[in-house]
């Protein structure tokens, strides 16, 4: 099993917009060694989708866990393995890629998925909602996140 290792959090988003352009953006595709989930989810999805771009940006610290969790994130991927996918058959690729992370240690995955034509004449990346709490209360993220430090 994946160990889900709690460390420090790290902020995510400087900007109040809605969106970012990412058009200047350079991908930092080399995995943080120090964020074992993270480092598997970059791996994954490029192993598995060949994409053009990748971001995954763990947005745990807008959540009700603990400090330096690995449990939710957002992944922006772009790859020409899309192009004649519906939206949902993307997310489903994205999500038999992580099925292991998904059943263990993630609790929650925000995927945006797109063809390289979509990305170039959109290349923005949408900002998550906050968190109105509704984890407090659901022990699984609890249980999930001790189940992946064992």
């Amino acid at each position: 099993m994946l160990p889900c290792v709690l460390r420090i959090a790290r902020p995510v988003y400087t900007s109040v917009a809605s969106t970012r352009s990412l058009a200047n953006f350079r991908t930092h595709m080399d995995p943080d060694p120090s964020r074992p989930v993270e480092r598997a989810i970059r791996t994954k999805l490029t192993n598995m989708l060949e994409p053009e771009h990748l971001e995954v940006h763990n947005e745990s610290h807008m959540h009700s866990v603990p400090p330096g969790s690995e449990s939710h994130f957002r992944v922006l991927v772009v790859s020409p393995r899309f192009d004649g996918l519906s939206l949902l058959q993307r997310h489903r690729l994205v999500n038999d890629a992580l099925s292991e992370e998904l059943k263990s240690c993630v609790h929650a995955l925000a995927i945006q998925a797109k063809t390289p034509q979509q990305w170039g004449s959109n290349p923005t990346l949408a900002k998550s909602p906050q968190c109105l709490g509704g984890s407090r209360g659901d022990h699984t993220v609890e249980e999930k996140l001790k189940a992946g430090r064992e």
